[in-house]
C-alpha cells in the first residue's frame, strides 16, 4: 500500500484543483468512519469505492479507483 492515509487520494486520482474536492474527501470520510464500501459522488451520483474497501480487497484491480490505497507514482 501507498505511504498515504487512506483519507487521502493520490493527486493523479483527485487533483488539488478539482472543483468538488472538499466534498469528495468529506464523503469519503464518511464512508470510511462507517466502514461503507463507498459513497455517492456528490457531483456524478455515481457510485464510488472507498479506500478502506479497495485496502480489504488486497491488490490494485488496475481500474483507475479514485481512492485506490495502492497508487504510489
Amino acid at each position: 500500500m501507498a505511504d498515504r492515509p487512506l483519507t487521502e487520494p493520490h493527486p493523479s486520482r483527485l487533483t488539488p484543483e478539482h472543483p468538488d474536492r472538499a466534498r469528495i474527501l468529506a464523503v469519503h470520510a464518511a464512508a470510511l468512519a462507517a466502514g461503507e464500501a463507498g459513497y455517492l459522488d456528490p457531483a456524478t451520483g455515481l457510485f464510488v469505492l472507498s479506500a478502506g474497501f479497495l485496502a480489504r480487497r488486497g491488490t490494485c484491480c488496475g481500474r483507475g479507483c479514485r481512492h485506490c490505497p495502492y497508487v504510489d507514482d
